[in-house]
């Protein structure tokens, strides 16, 4: 479950990550995670789907506010465009949309931010960092999104026509009017 980074800005960070050599550069479209990689039984699809439709319809639309860079060193290698404003929305939708078939531990505290850079060498680490230090980007968020894709430790395995499968967006759960 994510936020997507629209347009123009989503593709300024979708650059960035191609340009710092991220593996998944060009395979993850420009977001704020509200939900990493779970795997929801089969069973529990619609039930889960029908969760989250109440989730976003009980959030309000929100103003995020994204500005310069962060990392998550030495803890992990990571590189990000920090939030600076709907921070506490974010972290009231992870905690709903975590709810249910999705309840698992976290390994880190949760923590909103668009990663630029992560699964590359110290000096890519650096110049991501710099080089995005001054962006800035406002925009309305009305819905957060469902993607699927392949389990992340096996994108080398997982492939369609030679290529590995980009995330997909399957689902789009509009916010509530605010």
């Amino acid at each position: 479950m994510a936020i997507p980074v629209p347009p123009p800005w989503g593709e300024i960070l979708d650059r960035a990550r191609i340009d710092s050599g991220d593996p998944l550069g060009g395979m993850v479209p420009a977001h704020l995670t509200l939900l990493g990689p779970t795997e929801i039984p089969a069973e529990s699809l619609d039930a889960y789907r029908v969760h989250l439709a109440a989730v976003a319809g009980a959030c309000p639309r929100f103003d995020l506010h994204l500005r310069g860079t962060g990392s998550f060193r030495p803890v992990t290698e990571v590189v990000f465009v920090a939030v600076v404003d709907g921070i506490a929305v974010c972290e009231q939708l992870e905690a709903a949309i975590r709810r249910g078939p999705a309840e698992r531990e976290r390994t880190f505290p949760y923590h909103p931010h668009v990663t630029i850079a992560q699964n590359v060498g110290t000096p890519a680490l650096d110049t991501a960092f710099n080089s995005l230090a001054a962006f800035e980007a406002k925009f309305r968020v009305e819905s957060f999104t469902l993607y699927t894709h392949p389990n992340p430790g096996a994108w080398s395995f997982e492939t369609l026509a030679g290529a590995p499968v980009p995330w997909t967006p399957r689902a789009k759960f509009p916010l509530g009017v605010g």
